[in-house]
């Protein structure tokens, strides 16, 4: 075969071959159309899931974000409670400390309180029997002491009974009162006075003034001045003392009754029976 019949059954197999691919053009067209149908509609598909997954993300990172933001709130609102309540506990604690440092002293002011209340109860008894005791001695005292104020003295010691006796005064008041008529009985012994009189010598009744010298001696002198005497402690009577002793008790009973100057004088004591 020449060349040129070559070339010419070449070109008629390209036209062949041309013409089967604009037959087949319009198939791939609608093949590669059918292929690429669900390709889109897959990308479709898929670009839809993303935007949905991402909407939901964002609503979950929103819902996250307030929850985050809550909680922070609230743990602002529970730290400034939890200071509160632990200051609020510290100043509980040291009141409760205060009180309880307030009522130890309390317990042993009660327990001081009971102890004395005890010691008062032994004492009271103790008291009462001790001025009783004493009450006795100052009745025995009066009773053998010179006979002055007689009355008096017989009244303050029977009202002094009575007082003792009695369950409603407080040991207090029962010494107060004894105690006052122990310092009235101490300062008769410090005073001087004339008092007239009654008084029995030698079996008859005799006025006259009575000179007390404290609690140490007594002396008598009739009213017209010619009889004088005495006191005698030994046998407890009046009895009349010699007219040389007349001068110097008549001048005491001056001084006495502060007619006279105070001077030293010299009066027949005699024996002193205590």
């Amino acid at each position: 075969m020449t060349k040129p019949a070559v070339g010419l059954a070449l070109a008629a197999m390209e036209f062949r071959k041309a013409t089967e691919m604009k037959r087949l053009f319009p198939v791939v067209c609608v093949l590669l159309g059918l292929w690429a149908a669900p390709a889109a509609k897959a990308q479709d598909q898929n670009s839809t899931e993303i935007e949905k997954k991402a909407a939901e993300t964002v609503a979950v990172a929103k819902e996250t974000q307030a929850g985050l933001d809550g909680w922070s709130a609230e743990r602002q609102a529970l730290d400034v409670r939890y200071r509160t309540a632990k200051a609020n506990i510290a100043y509980l604690q040291e009141r409760l400390a205060r009180k309880q440092e307030k009522a130890a002293a309390l317990d042993n002011k009660v327990t001081e309180l009971d102890r004395r209340l005890t010691e008062s109860v032994r004492l009271e008894a103790v008291i009462q029997d001790t001025l009783d005791v004493v009450l006795g001695q100052l009745t025995e005292v009066v009773a053998n002491d010179l006979p002055f104020l007689s009355n008096e003295r017989e009244d303050r010691l029977a009202n002094l009974r009575a007082v003792m006796a009695s369950p409603d005064l407080a040991p207090a008041e029962k010494l107060r009162s004894l105690l006052e008529a122990l310092l009235i009985e101490a300062q008769y012994g410090e005073t001087v006075e004339v008092q007239p009189g009654t008084i029995v010598v030698d079996g008859r009744g005799v006025h006259a003034d009575i000179l007390r010298i404290g609690r140490l001696a007594m002396f008598w002198r009739s009213p017209d001045g010619s009889r004088i005497g005495t006191w005698d402690a030994a046998t407890s009577t009046w009895v009349e003392l010699p007219g040389k002793y007349n001068r110097v008790v008549s001048r005491s009973m001056e001084m006495a009754t502060r007619m006279r100057p105070t001077e030293l004088v010299s009066l027949p004591l005699g024996r002193i029976i205590r």
